[in-house]
């Protein structure tokens, strides 16, 4: 079954969005935070291993690749949106 990220959202999942700071300061989801990919790793040790994250980039790629990358770190609760436009649709519902 798909993960129902809205009620995941509406339960007080950290929401993500690993693209760089340029681009999250042009425009992001509201609600969001920016961690840049390559900061990921070294920020995520301060998070709850079986915390609910949500993660978004441009286009999914990067955050596809941060969702790796955590779950490799032990994380196991991690979930790509995609896109940030997804996020902020996926936001607007919560």
């Amino acid at each position: 079954p798909k993960t129902d990220l809205v009620e995941l959202m509406r339960n007080g999942a950290k929401l993500v969005d690993v693209r760089t700071k340029g681009e999250f300061s042009q425009e992001h989801a509201k609600g969001t935070s920016n961690v840049p990919l390559d900061t990921l790793a070294a920020k995520a040790k301060a998070w709850k291993k079986d915390e609910a994250i949500i993660l978004c980039c441009r286009s999914g790629m990067r955050s596809g690749a941060a969702t790796s990358q955590l779950k490799s770190l032990g994380f196991t609760n991690v979930h790509n949106a995609g896109s940030w436009h997804k996020m902020r649709a996926l936001i607007n519902q919560k």
